[in-house]
């Protein structure tokens, strides 16, 4: 009687750890899609790479294994509060990559990136291989096409530029008159006086893939400028 109890014991604990390395291969594959996204940003120099995606992924796959698979002793749980707990967490970690420099913002698309790559995550720790797998091939091929694809990724963009005159009346009509013919809107003008020279800062919105620098260097050439930056 004793040996048959304690074969049965061995039997529940390899099926135990069979079952949980079924587990831990899903917190593995999710931590494959969030590097191949990782990789993704990674190659276009963004604050987030491989290894932040990576982490989430398999962070937000294993919380689901754990709020799914992890009270199964305790009866009438409620296996959705660890994962609604993990979409508004990940908004935390998202805010951190966002940038906001010169009435610019940047950081948007890998902060949206990390927030869905813990979505995959999720999917994949919740045993949904197909919809994980496949929602994370499919944010790759979003982030590729709309970066790389030109009529796709275009789009209008704000920017600050600032110099200083000593002549202001003919540099601002002359600059506002090719400002007009570029298509680009002042969204936002400051002026400021000293006794030889004016400061001038203009806050613009440039159309989708308008070069931000040539305007700057072209002006730059211009001796009635003496310092120009953007």
């Amino acid at each position: 009687m004793g040996q048959a109890w304690q074969m049965l014991v061995s039997l529940a604990e390899r099926y135990d750890l069979i079952y949980q390395t079924g587990l831990f291969f899903r917190i593995v594959v999710a931590g494959f899609f969030g590097y191949l996204i990782g990789y993704e940003r990674k190659n276009h120099h963004k604050e987030a790479g491989m290894r932040t995606h990576a982490i989430v992924a398999m962070g937000a796959a294993l919380m689901m294994v754990v709020s799914k698979y992890g009270f199964r002793d305790v009866p009438n749980f409620d296996a959705s509060r660890i994962a609604s707990q993990i979409v508004s967490g990940i908004g935390f970690l998202g805010a951190g990559v966002i940038f906001v420099k010169n009435h610019s913002v940047s950081g948007l698309t890998t902060a949206a990136g990390i927030w869905a790559t813990a979505g995959v995550g999720m999917a994949i720790g919740a045993g949904a291989y197909y919809m994980g797998c496949g929602a994370g091939l499919f944010l790759i091929f979003t982030q590729v096409l709309l970066h790389d694809v030109p009529f796709l990724s275009r789009e209008p963009y704000r920017g600050v530029i600032k110099f200083t005159t000593n002549q202001y009346d003919s540099v601002i009509t002359d600059l506002f008159d090719e400002l007009n013919n570029e298509k680009i809107r002042v969204l936002n003008m400051k002026v400021g006086k000293s006794k030889n020279s004016v400061k001038v800062e203009l806050e613009l919105l440039f159309p989708a893939g308008y070069g931000k620098n040539d305007l700057i260097i072209r002006w730059s050439n211009d001796k009635r400028i003496e310092s120009i930056s953007g």
